[in-house]
């Protein structure tokens, strides 16, 4: 095993080993940015804004790629892969609800 000298970096070496090798492990280190996501309240119009612009509502991943006319290869959405993409999708539209509900605005410049 790596000697490292200073405990941090051990700790930090292990926790990155835990990490990778067990993906569940993973998800349930993310479990306190998905909670804080989850319960995250949007209560001011620029704050929605800004999400709204920040989050985009398609995946800007997926693709569609064609040859000469004839071969065509699509890029599947690889947003879904992203372990924290239900969370975020779900505060963006907590953000666009709060434009259309507290503050009447036209909202089809963020769609």
């Amino acid at each position: 095993m790596l000697k490292l000298r200073k405990p941090a970096e051990q700790l930090l070496f292990e926790t990155a080993n835990l990490l990778l090798s067990s993906p569940r492990a993973l998800f349930r280190g993310l479990s306190p940015i998905r909670k804080w996501l989850n319960d995250f309240e949007v209560r001011d119009a620029a704050i929605a804004r800004f999400l709204c612009r920040m989050i985009p509502e398609n995946c800007p991943f997926e693709q569609d790629i064609c040859l000469l006319g004839r071969f065509r290869l699509q890029i599947p959405p690889l947003c879904k892969l992203n372990p924290l993409y239900e969370e975020v999708v779900g505060l963006r539209f907590r953000a666009l609800c709060y434009l259309v509900e507290q503050c009447p605005e036209e909202v089809r410049r963020y769609c």
